[in-house]
C-alpha cells in the first residue's frame, strides 16, 4: 500500500528549485572575490581586446626590439613590458597569451566537469556493479600523478591548443567525479527521492528533476575552482615544451623560451609568471566565495 506521505513528498519534490538571490551581491560584498572579480574582468578584457591595445602581432620581431648586441630590450615607452629574445614585444604575447589560457580554462575544466558529473551521478544513483566500476576506474585514474599522465598523455598525441584542453580534461575529471559521487549517493537516501520512486517516476526524470538542481551548487564551486587549476597545469606542460606549441603565445611557452635569459633579463618570466599567478588566484578566490554562498554548512563561519 502506497503510503500517504508519498505523494506529499513528491510533490514538495517536484517544486522547482527557487533561485538563490543575493548570490551576485554577497559575492561582489567580500572584498577577496571582488578583487578575484576584478583581475578576471581585466585578463578577459585584455584577450579580447588585444588587437586594439596593442599596435603589433605577437609573432612580429622588430628591428628594433633588440640592442646592439642582440638583448632583449627591458620595459621603456615603446615596449611597456619590453622584448623577448627574438624583439618581440612581451605585452602583446601576454594579452594573446591570456587567450590561450582562457580557451584552454573554460573548454578543459567544462569537459571535465561534465565527465565528471556524468560519472558521478551515474555511480551514485544506480550504485551496484555500475558504481562499483565506474568508482573504481576514478580510483585507478586518481592514483596517476595527474602531471605525469598528462605528460604522457601530451607526448603521444601531437600538441596543440584542443589536444592540450583535452588531455587535461581527461586528467582533472576525477576529483569531480568523487565528490559528485558522494553528494549523490546521499541525495539517492533522501525521503523525497524514495517518494518519487513510489509514484513510479523514472529514473531519468529523478536525476534531471530531483537530483541535479542539488548539486548545481558544487558542480558551480567545482567549476570555478578547476579553472585555475587547468590554467596552472597547461602552463606547466607549456613551460616543459609538450603544450601549446610556439609560436602560437601562451603564458607557460614564453617563460619556456625566454628562461635562459631569467638572470639578464627577468621580465620575461617575472611578467608572464604573475600573470599565470594573478589568474589562478582570481579564480580560487571566487570559488571559495562561492563555497561559502551556496553551501549551507559553510554559512557562519566566514
Amino acid at each position: 500500500m502506497t503510503s500517504p506521505i508519498a505523494p506529499d513528498l513528491a510533490a514538495t519534490a517536484r517544486m522547482p528549485l527557487k533561485p538563490r538571490a543575493g548570490v551576485w551581491r554577497r559575492l561582489v560584498q567580500r572584498r577577496l572575490a571582488l578583487l578575484g572579480l576584478v583581475i578576471v574582468a581585466v585578463v578577459v578584457a585584455g584577450a579580447i581586446l588585444a588587437p586594439w591595445l596593442t599596435g603589433y602581432d605577437p609573432n612580429e620581431q622588430m628591428f628594433d626590439g633588440l640592442t646592439i648586441e642582440g638583448s632583449p630590450l627591458p620595459p621603456n615607452a615603446k615596449f611597456w613590458l619590453g622584448t623577448d629574445l627574438l624583439g618581440r614585444d612581451l605585452l602583446t604575447r601576454i594579452l594573446y597569451g591570456a587567450r590561450t589560457s582562457l580557451i584552454i580554462g573554460i573548454v578543459a575544466n567544462g569537459i571535465a566537469l561534465f565527465i565528471g558529473t556524468l560519472v558521478g551521478v551515474t555511480a551514485g544513483y544506480f550504485r551496484g556493479w555500475v558504481g562499483s566500476v565506474l568508482m573504481r576506474f576514478t580510483d585507478l585514474m586518481m592514483a596517476f600523478p595527474a602531471l605525469l599522465l598528462a605528460i604522457c598523455l601530451a607526448a603521444v598525441f601531437q600538441p596543440s591548443l584542443w589536444i592540450v584542453a583535452m588531455v587535461i580534461a581527461l586528467v582533472n575529471w576525477v576529483q569531480t567525479a568523487r565528490v559528485i559521487y558522494t553528494e549523490t549517493s546521499s541525495l539517492a537516501e533522501r525521503e523525497f527521492i524514495d517518494a518519487e520512486r513510489t509514484i513510479g517516476a523514472s529514473a531519468p526524470r529523478i536525476l534531471f528533476r530531483h537530483i541535479l538542481p542539488h548539486l548545481l551548487p558544487t558542480i558551480i564551486v567545482w567549476g570555478t575552482l578547476g579553472i585555475s587549476t587547468t590554467v596552472l597545469l597547461e602552463a606547466t606542460l607549456s613551460f616543459l615544451g609538450i603544450g601549446v606549441q610556439p609560436p602560437t603565445a601562451s603564458w607557460g611557452n614564453i617563460i619556456f623560451e625566454n628562461q635562459t635569459y631569467f638572470q639578464a633579463a627577468p621580465w620575461l618570466v617575472f611578467f608572464p609568471g604573475a600573470a599565470i599567478l594573478a589568474l589562478a588566484l582570481a579564480f580560487n578566490l571566487i570559488g571559495d566565495a562561492l563555497r561559502d554562498i551556496l553551501d549551507p554548512t559553510q554559512r557562519g563561519r566566514a
